[in-house]
């Protein structure tokens, strides 16, 4: 990987580089290069504790793809994307306008790098939307309450809410399926759910050993158990082949990974969800 330089922003006012963000270490693990110090040493402690840290993040961008694939050809053309991270091509919007130009898409997340790189590259085809919500997945007021929101997307119509690699950055303190519950609720019968979520079902030794490396800097990660990553999806319809581990999940919808990763090695479940 080539020498990392500080991301060249006209202000780094707020931005906490002296703690990792999830959005950042996700962009270095990606190899990336909007991140900073802190973010490159949490990232690395975590590859000492899991050499395979960097395909996590790889399989989720491939399910974010797939899943919004899926939801587009099932003609929804609404989507909400809460913990959006640092844009990497092709993001929502491009899938999804790609099948649909009229689609609109409104983009979640709480860390100003992110809002910097948005609202210069999440920029949509002239026929749909695309705009961006400053906000925490736990502030749901302020999401559902943001102009952005009830400007851009009709919530009398179905939406795809996607909710990738985020909650295991909320601990079980504030309750992470009563906040995708309220979610939900606000959104009509046949809306989707697309959600990834790592597990410790496979290295539970190995992924206990990151979570405390994020924890000793500020950052909560919780992996959860197969089990406890369903709860997230009662009530709902699961889209066909159910709760899989990533590069299980209609893997036809996309490009396969050559070579393939185990189980193990990918170490998160992903699923879509349709209300009903």
């Amino acid at each position: 990987m080539a020498e990392q330089r500080e991301p060249d922003l006209a202000t780094q006012r707020d931005l906490h580089t002296d703690r990792p963000h999830p959005a950042r270490v996700y962009d270095y693990l990606l190899g990336g290069k909007d991140n900073f110090a802190a973010d490159r040493e949490a990232a690395r402690k975590g590859l000492r504790a899991n050499p395979d840290s960097r395909i996590p993040p790889r399989e989720n961008r491939l399910f974010l793809r797939r899943a919004v694939r899926f939801l587009a050809e099932q003609g929804i053309d609404q989507f909400l994307d809460i913990g959006t991270g640092i844009p990497s091509a092709p993001n929502v919007h491009h899938v999804a306008q790609g099948i649909n130009p009229r689609a609109r898409i409104v983009y979640v997340d709480n860390d100003p790098i992110v809002l910097a790189h948005a609202r210069a590259l999440l920029t949509g085809h002239p026929g749909g939307r695309t705009e961006y919500i400053d906000a925490d997945l736990r502030d749901i007021d302020t999401i559902l309450g943001s102009a952005a929101l009830t400007d851009a997307l009709d919530l009398d119509r179905p939406v795809g809410l996607l909710l990738i690699a985020i909650l295991h950055f909320v601990g079980d303190e504030h309750d992470p399926w009563a906040l995708v519950e309220r979610l939900l609720a606000a959104l009509p019968a046949g809306s989707y759910l697309a959600l990834s979520h790592l597990t410790g079902d496979f290295r539970p030794e190995a992924w206990a050993q990151v979570a405390e490396v994020y924890r000793r800097r500020g950052v909560t990660m919780q992996v959860r158990s197969r089990p406890r990553i369903e709860r997230f999806f009662t009530g709902l319809e699961l889209v066909d082949p159910g709760l899989q581990i990533l590069p299980a999940w209609r893997p036809d919808l996309g490009e396969p990974t050559d070579p393939a990763p185990s189980d193990d090695q990918v170490s998160v479940y992903g699923a879509v969800g349709r209300k009903p």
